[in-house]
């Protein structure tokens, strides 16, 4: 029976990068029944927004969607298409893997790492008062001198039910996945109150699974020990901000956004889309390296319950990234390298890959 998925394509070199990866994910041979749908900036002047009604019934339906990136254009009403769905959505869970691939350019040998980000709360809450406010004087004074008058305001969130269900799946994930610790990352040595209850609810949950250590690390700790040494971890829990911000520099340590996945997921749906940009000046082009979209299916696969497609998927991405022949620019040492293939033709490496 086919899976009904929701395909959102996106917009700047989102639609080029889905049709590649698209043609990859059906030659898995797993069956497919996608239901198209559009947002961003190239439907938000015939729509009235950049994120039609249509599309969130069409993921509570399906329950799973994978997405292209997405712009979100200015005066669009609301910050970020994508924050707008994993709120609508209650998409609680960032989920980010970051492997090292043999054949990605990096300073390390190995990194095989997951991040855990809670999505739904924290300073991206959205609770923000400008200066001069109301609202924002109003909490000037009850700061009782420990705020500068005129100060704009935003607000940091923490609750123990969304702690604990993000701690939940990092846990769960791990166990899953055969991981052997998780690390929860605040700065609760500063923010006693709200970072300290995120470590508290994680380690109440941590004695729920004895078979996977547990430690705590302050975050700017956590950066320093990431650069040094990122073996120390394995999966790894954040509030928002944190996990936000050390999620981007774990891409970095395997080659970029280019090649990082990235699912968020929730009770009723899950959404899978790369990390990275819609970079519109590039669109057409048929120049952007597909590979974090089409890993970003790999783990919708996982998803799914299709874990020898999934597998088989990644083994063929990590055989043409190895070879190092059909590969986008952006995989090359030499980024001007006359032999790197476009979006396209690295799809059809990676459709001949699994073949082999």
């Amino acid at each position: 029976m086919a899976h009904r998925v929701t395909m959102i394509p996106g917009d700047g070199i989102g639609p080029e990068l889905m049709a590649s990866a698209r043609r990859v994910w059906e030659a898995t041979g797993v069956a497919f029944d996608w239901d198209v749908q559009h947002a961003g900036a190239d439907v938000a002047e015939k729509e009235g927004t950049p994120l039609p009604q249509a599309v969130l019934d069409s993921i509570r339906a399906n329950g799973t969607a994978i997405k292209g990136p997405i712009t979100t254009p200015i005066g669009a009403g609301f910050r970020s298409v994508n924050v707008a769905l994993r709120k609508e959505l209650d998409l609680y869970a960032c989920l980010r893997p970051c492997r090292l691939y043999e054949g990605v350019r990096s300073r390390y040998d190995s990194v095989d790492l997951v991040i855990v980000r809670e999505n739904t709360e924290d300073l991206y809450a959205g609770v923000e008062f400008d200066a001069g406010t109301d609202e924002a004087g109003r909490i000037i004074a009850m700061g009782e001198g420990r705020i500068e008058p005129g100060a704009a305001i935003s607000v940091k969130p923490i609750s123990a039910r969304r702690t604990e269900r993000v701690a939940r799946f990092a846990f769960d994930y791990a166990r899953k996945y055969g991981r052997r610790r998780v690390s929860a990352i605040a700065k609760a040595n500063i923010m006693k109150f709200t970072d300290g209850l995120f470590y508290r609810v994680c380690g109440e949950v941590a004695r729920d699974y004895p078979d996977i250590h547990y430690n705590e690390v302050l975050v700017d700790a956590a950066c320093m020990q990431l650069v040094q040494n990122p073996d120390r971890f394995d999966v790894m829990v954040l509030p928002n901000l944190y996990g936000d911000i050390l999620s981007d520099l774990c891409a970095g340590l395997v080659g970029g956004l280019g090649v990082a996945p990235g699912a968020n997921i929730g009770a009723r749906a899950a959404l899978f889309e790369p990390t990275h940009g819609s970079a519109p000046r590039y669109a057409g082009m048929n120049k952007v390296n597909p590979t974090a979209l089409i890993l970003s299916g790999m783990l919708m696969l996982r998803h799914l319950g299709e874990l020898e497609a999934a597998d088989r998927l990644e083994r063929a991405v990590a055989a043409v990234i190895r070879a190092g022949d059909n590969v986008t620019y952006d995989m090359k040492a030499d980024r001007n390298d006359c032999t790197a293939v476009g979006t396209s033709q690295m799809a059809d490496a990676i459709i001949a890959a699994m073949g082999t």
